[in-house]
């Protein structure tokens, strides 16, 4: 029988077949070793094919269909290996606070360009816009026209108040969209504001640290009213990215990209050669420093053995 992933509990998961019924499944040991490098080789929107339960046996999923895209991650725990956050996404909603918790500008930049590289379009979320100070709302209108420069749609919102939320719900429909972000940015109360009646648990922040606490604690798709679906995911503490060759790692930042074609060499680092055409950018501020010093960031993850947990 086939059918989509629309929860990953980590031993189990629940597929909800074509005709709309759900079926609780696992895999066998051996399903984990084929070729797939991943701490959890089913993600939610994986479609998938299962064998019906047998009496007293659970339902075994025994083949996946092959992905269009996916959002993925170094694994935290395992550095050599990934993690997929989902699958077989149309968008995703990169929720970010500039305070209360910070998002760091690195841990942003470091999920757009694995969506980039992964043909994953996202839309960037700036959540708690009830808070911000005088000097809160310069650092957000900051980036909001950084982004916005370099392509990506940015939308300002309050989760709790349901202001801004008449326009996410536009981008969403019918659409699946990953809902994604840091502990503590508001990704549950934004998606209790979407659909109320799932009542998802929420937690205030850590005042000692400023920082989130893990609410939802695994991910899972829910199904919106006006047609497609959002993806409520566990917070992200930090970004690793996987899989990535140092010469790729500038094509997943758009405008670094696009102004390598005036570098003096083809196969330009844009770190320590001359007459890259990037560090001049970079020193005339056409390209941000922020986005440069992220894109640097990943340049050392790939060196062997490196990974940083946080960001």
């Amino acid at each position: 029988m086939r059918g989509l992933v629309v929860r990953n509990t980590g031993s189990s998961y629940l597929v909800r077949t074509d005709d709309g019924r759900d079926q609780e499944c696992r895999i066998k040991g051996t399903f984990r070793i084929k070729g797939i490098k991943s701490t959890n080789p089913i993600a939610v929107g994986d479609y998938v094919e299962f064998a019906p339960a047998r009496e007293g046996e659970p339902a075994y999923i025994t083949d996946i269909e092959e992905r269009r895209n996916y959002i993925i991650r170094r694994s935290s725990n395992l550095s050599k290996q990934s993690h997929i956050l989902a699958s077989n996404l149309d968008q995703c909603l990169l929720v970010v606070t500039v305070n209360h918790p910070v998002t760091s500008p690195v841990f942003i930049d470091r999920f757009l360009a694995s969506a980039w590289a992964y043909r994953v379009p996202v839309v960037l979320v700036f959540n708690k816009a009830d808070l911000l100070s005088a000097e809160d709302r310069a650092t957000a209108d900051e980036f909001t026209t950084l982004y916005r420069a370099i392509g990506y749609v940015c939308i300002e919102c309050d989760a709790l108040h349901g202001e801004g939320i008449d326009a996410l719900r536009a981008i969403l429909k019918d659409k699946v969209s990953l809902i994604a972000g840091n502990s503590g940015v508001g990704k549950s109360t934004l998606v209790n504001t979407i659909l109320p009646e799932l009542n998802q648990r929420t937690s205030e922040i850590s005042e000692k640290h400023d920082t989130g606490m893990h609410t939802t604690t695994f991910s899972e798709m829910f199904p919106l009213p006006e047609g497609g679906w959002i993806i409520d995911t566990p917070g992200i503490k930090g970004f690793g990215t996987f899989d990535m060759e140092h010469e790729e790692i500038s094509h997943y930042f758009p405008e670094i990209f696009k102004c390598s074609s005036g570098c003096r060499y083809g196969n330009c680092t844009h770190t320590c050669e001359p007459e890259c055409a990037v560090k001049r950018a970079v020193e005339t501020g056409s390209i941000h420093l922020s986005r440069y010093n992220s894109y640097l960031s990943m340049l050392e993850d790939e060196d062997e053995g490196k990974y940083r947990k946080e960001y």
